[in-house]
């Protein structure tokens, strides 16, 4: 735990010099920028999610998280957004794992993991996402995004509820037992592939959820498919994991041993 929490803070610490220096650095090609966020930035950035896993436990995942929401606000009116972006990841990673804590089942994780990559779709297609992201209202969509600076000072941004749900989808394979490493590699793997894509089609952007939901359901499906299985069979009890608690043993002391009591 000390070690990850050392990594965690020598991590941010790094990132932080970089997002200060970036931008007096000389620019990238956009090619070159996209590399560079894909394989280094953005995983960098979201690796820090990763080493606070095991604050998803914690009972002070509300406080914190609305705390951080107010620290990033003031941090973007002291004119420090370094700070306040690190603050907003920081804040959707918390809020984020406190609403997981409401998820009985694993069941109700698949069932939020195929239904918002329709609503991100359309949201961002026809709905707000697509009137935030346009040049008019640029300065909102940064104020609702987590940047992954390039040098040069151009970033690609990361709307609020794609973080909110790498977290909530990265929470609920720890949580759940599933396959937690994987489900990172393969969510950085989805959301590099949509910026790949936006870039090469040569639109503002591409909805993120969709990358996300499947980079869930991919790696997982396996093990999602036997608790789903076994959930709807009813046959024996189900740990908070998902695991069938072993209630032979007190099967066989009944049946043979004072079955009245």
């Amino acid at each position: 735990m000390v070690g990850r929490a050392a990594a965690l803070l020598a991590l941010l610490a790094a990132l932080v010099g970089w997002y200060e220096a970036a931008p007096h650095l000389g620019p990238l090609s956009t090619w070159h920028a996209i590399v560079l966020i894909s394989v280094a930035i953005m995983p960098a950035c979201l690796l820090l999610v990763w080493l606070a896993l095991p604050l998803r436990r914690q009972r002070f995942l509300l406080p914190a998280g609305i705390a951080c929401v107010g620290l990033a606000a003031l941090l973007a009116l002291a004119r420090f957004p370094v700070g306040s972006n690190f603050a907003k990841l920081a804040a959707l990673t918390l809020l984020g794992w406190w609403f997981l804590c409401f998820f009985e089942a694993v069941s109700w994780v698949v069932l939020v993991a195929l239904l918002i990559p329709w609503v991100d779709a359309y949201s961002v297609w026809r709905g707000p996402t697509k009137t935030l992201t346009s040049k008019a209202h640029e300065h909102v969509f940064e104020a609702l995004s987590v940047a992954f600076v390039v040098p040069g000072g151009g970033a690609a941004r990361l709307g609020l509820p794609d973080v909110l749900f790498f977290a909530v989808f990265l929470g609920a394979s720890a949580r759940f037992r599933l396959r937690p490493g994987w489900t990172f590699a393969a969510m950085l793997a989805g959301l590099a592939l949509t910026m790949v894509l936006a870039t090469a089609w040569d639109v503002g952007g591409l909805p993120a959820l969709p990358a996300i939901s499947l980079g869930f359901l991919v790696p997982n499906a396996d093990l999602l498919r036997r608790r789903l299985r076994a959930a709807r069979a009813g046959g024996g009890l189900l740990d908070e994991e998902g695991d069938r608690l072993d209630v032979r043993g007190v099967r066989e002391h009944v049946d043979g041993d004072r079955p009245d009591e």
